[in-house]
């Protein structure tokens, strides 16, 4: 066990939960307007909230324009620019957990400013290389600095809201994530409009912009207590924590739902639908505003252990669902019968979405110990760097070598994934007790 004094320090007040309220910075208490559901009360959840404003606006603008920008203004090939990305996001994979121990050792709060300000120099960086070498040093320091800050900003997220209101704080800041990710689409379209070398330099400059905005947003955060290590305890236990690492690889399989909208489904759309070509672009519109205004509503039901296992079952549910729908849109049909069946589909897979989330969050945070956030945090969040890397070659391969059974072999990929986490999830409580358990434990239960 590690000795931490787990408590917050703030010179404008501390943060205490209930289902309804939270405290601000300055020490009142307020309630979610209508408003808030983007946005968490004010004070520090607000701050992070901003800070990922920032950060997902870059993200945004990265993911429209990385690839004609690697392409066309650092002058490297499609293979280059591939294999450059793939080894940077699997180095950044491997720091995950080391990085998230830096947090809990060294603090969150400074830890999350010094990698936003790393993040901001490697998206600085891409503006002068030219060269392969150098762009794959800058990738590595970028995809490090992502995966890190991600951890970090969790770690910090525990230390400074109560167990009883992490998911719903965490669910303001996701709302947050999708409305940014949003602008940073739409100034990526700016660029891709015009399609010249200092268009593409503009969207890369303001990239590194957001990430210093970040940085200073961070800053103003509460600092929160370090951890001291106990002689002969693991550096990184959570590597010897093996329920926990069938929770982060059952969370990975669930995940792979993400190159689904982004890539699967607008191939399937081309080449086995009669849906117009628009439709692809309608169906991320879906599910970006629907976890943009719903993921605060959705992640309501979400209190603890026992109820974040059912709303990784009912995401399950819904993940099949949207696969079934995926599935039909083969059949003949009229272009726009066709056109409405693929964005029900879509809707069913950002509720699922957002069921995951909302479950998935509840456990990274509840089984962790309250020491170890950010290792926890580190190790929990490598999922998206798994579906990323693996989901696009098996999931095209599944989809779109199979067809119609395709969709269902993957829907049911996903049920039953969601149905075996409640039993890992107690398996993982099994093995704590309650002073190691960041929140109370969960009963067996039968209920669907």
């Amino acid at each position: 066990m590690s000795i931490t004094t787990d408590r917050i320090r703030s010179g404008r007040g501390s943060i205490r939960g209930e289902r309804s309220t939270i405290r601000s910075g300055r020490g009142g208490t307020r309630r979610s307007s209508g408003a808030g559901s983007i946005l968490p009360p004010a004070g520090a959840p607000r701050d992070l909230a901003m800070a990922q404003l920032a950060n997902s606006v870059g993200d945004g603008a990265f993911i429209v324009t990385s690839a004609l920008f690697f392409t066309r203004v650092v002058g490297l090939s499609t293979a280059e620019v591939g294999l450059g990305l793939t080894i940077a996001w699997l180095v950044g994979f491997l720091t995950g957990v080391p990085l998230g121990n830096l947090a809990d050792r060294r603090g969150p709060r400074g830890t999350a400013v010094l990698l936003a300000l790393t993040t901001a120099t490697s998206v600085a960086s891409f503006l002068f290389v030219r060269s392969f070498a150098l762009f794959l040093v800058a990738a590595i320091v970028y995809a490090c600095s992502q995966t890190g800050l991600t951890a970090a900003r969790q770690a910090l997220l525990a230390g400074l809201v109560t167990p009883a209101e992490r998911t719903r704080i965490r669910a303001f800041l996701q709302s947050t994530v999708n409305a940014g990710l949003a602008v940073g689409a739409a100034l990526g379209g700016i660029a891709l409009r015009f399609d010249t070398s200092t268009a593409y330099l503009t969207v890369f400059a303001l990239d590194a912009l957001s990430f210093l905005i970040a940085a200073r947003l961070l800053h103003r955060v509460p600092s929160v207590a370090v951890t001291v290590r106990v002689m002969g305890e693991p550096r990184l236990a959570v590597l010897h924590d093996r329920p926990y690492a069938v929770l982060a690889l059952l969370n990975s399989i669930m995940l792979l739902f993400m190159p689904l909208l982004s890539l699967v489904a607008p191939l399937w759309i081309v080449s086995h639908t009669d849906a117009p070509d628009w439709v692809v672009a309608s169906l991320l519109i879906v599910n970006t505003l629907g976890v943009t205004f719903f993921q605060v509503r959705i992640a309501r039901s979400v209190r603890d252990l026992r109820t974040a296992t059912r709303s990784v079952r009912y995401a399950g549910v819904a993940m099949l669902a949207a696969c079934a729908v995926f599935a039909i849109s083969a059949a003949k049909m009229a272009a726009w019968t066709a056109a409405v069946v693929l964005v029900v589909a879509a809707a069913l897979l950002t509720l699922g979405e957002m069921k995951l989330a909302s479950g998935a969050w509840e456990i990274s945070f509840g089984l962790a110990p309250a020491d170890k956030q950010g290792q926890y945090q580190g190790f929990f969040g490598t999922g998206p760097a798994i579906a990323r890397m693996l989901g696009p070659a098996l999931l095209t391969t599944v989809v779109l070598g199979w067809g119609p059974i395709g969709w269902i072999a993957v829907g049911a990929l996903f049920l039953g994934t969601s149905c075996a986490t409640g039993p890992a999830v107690r398996w993982a409580a099994r093995t704590r007790t309650v002073s190691e358990a960041d929140q109370p434990l969960p009963v067996e239960e039968n209920a669907v």
